[in-house]
């Protein structure tokens, strides 16, 4: 019987995105403006939410949800890519590369469940308004935005334990600039197929899961709108799906790109791009598409602005 030994890995050593110096510097404040208006953006979406009584609302509710995430998912990555970028020793100890999947897996997954139920509720609204109040009452919205984060947390709890049981052996250098499964896959000395299809199920159920809630809602929405007599009332609808439709496009398409390709198919420098867009851009961009294309948040902005502030009924 033959025994295989495997030389302990203690820690990873991250590449990054860059291998000179001055390309680091440059990266260095690029990134930290955009992680510094991505944490302002969405606690500054969070706090109006909060301060402007009319928007008390469902959607406004899992939008504040949606920001909260964005900031503890940029977080995961972000600071520690920053460090990176001005020091020598690029380095994470074994067990922080595995926290550091563990939230950042919880919280991707969560963002994009709260797509679905974001989905579902302007289905409600636009489709069952006679209905609305009464279906997605506060206490449903807690229970909708609390299964977001309880499934989040199991899914990334599976994963993480598949990938953090594989054997390392080959090398601890990882190809990125954050710990992911597909870079960490390829470090170890096992066949990894069976943890590579574990882990593209449970991302194709959510990704695909979702997209099917959002997919089905918004052709409910859109059948209900081209069916509206009133004009003003079309063009309301599609106001308010615009900045929604325009956050699930950016989420979606680099999600898809990098977790349900076929593992033959992976190109690490290709990946860093699409994972630097949404770990970094797309929840920068967020409260901006939502405050931009918003009427009701343009005001509410305004009002804090002129401070004209509406009393908090929270």
């Amino acid at each position: 019987m033959t025994r295989t030994n495997y030389t302990l890995v203690t820690q990873f050593i991250l590449l990054g995105l860059a291998d000179t110096l001055e390309v680091q510097v440059i990266l260095f404040f690029l990134f930290f403006l955009i992680y510094t208006l991505t944490v302002w953006g969405n606690v500054g979406m969070i706090l109006l939410i909060k301060t402007d009584s009319r928007l008390h609302t469902p959607m406004y509710f899992f939008l504040a949800n949606l920001s909260f995430v964005d900031v503890c998912y940029s977080s995961t990555t972000t600071p520690k890519m920053l460090v990176d970028l001005l020091s020598e020793e690029k380095t994470i100890s074994f067990a922080g590369c595995f926290l550091q999947m563990y939230f950042y897996i919880a919280l991707v997954t969560t963002e994009c469940i709260l797509f679905g139920l974001m989905a579902y509720d302007r289905y409600v609204a636009i489709c069952n308004p006679l209905l609305y109040s009464l279906v997605m009452t506060r206490v449903v919205c807690l229970k909708m935005a609390a299964g977001a984060f309880a499934a989040g947390l199991l899914n990334s709890m599976v994963n993480t334990s598949y990938v953090s049981s594989l054997p390392f052996c080959r090398s601890n250098v990882i190809h990125h600039f954050f710990c992911d499964s597909p870079p960490l896959f390829k470090l170890s000395c096992s066949d990894t197929h069976l943890n590579e299809s574990i882990f593209s199920t449970f991302a194709g159920v959510n990704l695909v899961g979702a997209l099917l809630v959002i997919l089905t809602s918004y052709s409910y929405i859109l059948f209900t709108i081209f069916h509206m007599h009133s004009g003003e009332g079309r063009r309301k609808a599609f106001s308010t799906c615009a900045s929604h439709l325009t956050a699930i496009m950016l989420f979606y398409s680099t999600s898809i790109y990098t977790y349900l390709r076929p593992s033959s198919s992976y190109s690490l420098s290709q990946d860093k791009v699409a994972s630097v867009f949404y770990t970094a851009v797309i929840p920068m961009l967020n409260p901006l598409v939502y405050s931009l294309r918003n009427k009701e948040v343009k005001k509410a902005l305004w009002n804090v602005i002129t401070r004209k502030r509406i009393p908090s009924f929270l």
